[in-house]
């Protein structure tokens, strides 16, 4: 009998596996444009550290993503078991303070004055410059930033994640959403540290004693596209701030998605491919601008009082 109950044991805990990861494949096909959002994201906040911090400041980034999820799985389970309706309020909220974050960059890159911009420019170069500046507090500035948004695109994986293992058992989601949050974990940090350290990679092929032209040549390569690929996140990165805020208030309000379906009827692949998109970041825009101005007034009046 007890082998008997051993044996059934092992073959429930087998199907539960496998269950698991059949879900985790399904849940990670849905939120792979999510993670292409998060890359952006995560590699463009963690520049501007000095060389030799950018791996620390990406792993303190990292725990903070796992200590996000941490918290998101058993709250995204609880609150989908006793509130349900709580889930969109709450997504709709961060997909706004998203939308906000990116307007607020856009705005302080053109509209800053130039006097502004050099002051600032001049605190960063200081700050990796001169040792006795305290880059410890420099540098938790950075990573409080970049775990603020992981916070949020972490909250959307998980919703996802849980959309599509809705009708499974507790233990079942418990396990894919586990799943689904070590996996983005490593995937995205791991890339995101091996963007940030391209620069050095490209210097040690150039410097390699007995390297073949061939190996120069490429390390050469590699350190004129670096800054540019860090160029390319950052713009990346605020833009996928819209997409995904956006993107979060297009679902979270029917009338804007049906709107945004009943544009798309009729037209090509392509367009119904990219329309939807390039609208979801169009309200994200609109709606960061307008959650701006309300902070702005806000502040203003609060202190004049």
């Amino acid at each position: 009998m007890a082998a008997s109950n051993l044996l059934a044991l092992i073959d429930d805990i087998a199907s539960l596996l496998d269950d698991v990861a059949g879900m985790t494949k399904v849940a990670a096909r849905k939120t792979a444009g999510v993670l292409g959002d998060d890359l952006a994201l995560n590699a463009e906040q963690v520049s501007g550290v000095k060389a030799e911090r950018e791996l620390p400041v990406v792993w303190a980034v990292a725990k903070g993503s796992l200590l996000n999820k941490a918290i998101l799985v058993p709250a995204a389970l609880a609150i989908s078991y006793f509130i349900p309706w709580l889930i969109v309020p709450l997504l709709m909220i961060g997909g706004l303070f998203l939308c906000f974050e990116g307007f607020e960059k856009v705005f302080h890159t053109f509209f800053h004055s130039p006097e502004e911009k050099a002051a600032h420019q001049a605190e960063l170069k200081h700050a990796l410059e001169d040792s006795a500046v305290d880059l410890v507090a420099f540098e938790k500035e950075k990573i409080k930033g970049a775990v603020r948004t992981d916070f949020i695109l972490s909250a959307e994986i998980i919703v996802l994640t849980l959309g599509t293992v809705a009708g499974a058992s507790l233990v079942t989601q418990l396990g894919v959403l586990v799943g689904i949050s070590l996996l983005v974990t490593i995937g995205v940090y791991g890339l995101v540290a091996g963007i940030v350290k391209l620069d050095d990679l490209g210097l040690y092929m150039v410097r390699k004693p007995g390297a073949a032209d061939l190996t120069k040549t490429i390390g050469h390569g590699i350190l004129k596209a670096a800054p540019m690929l860090m160029k390319a996140l950052s713009v990346l990165g605020t833009i996928a701030m819209f997409m995904v805020g956006g993107g979060i208030l297009v679902h979270g309000l029917p009338f804007l998605h049906h709107f945004i379906q009943h544009l798309t009827e009729g037209l090509g692949a392509i367009v119904v491919m990219l329309l939807p998109v390039l609208l979801e970041a169009l309200i994200g825009v609109v709606a960061g601008g307008v959650v701006f101005v309300v902070i702005g007034l806000g502040k203003k009046l609060f202190v004049k009082a």
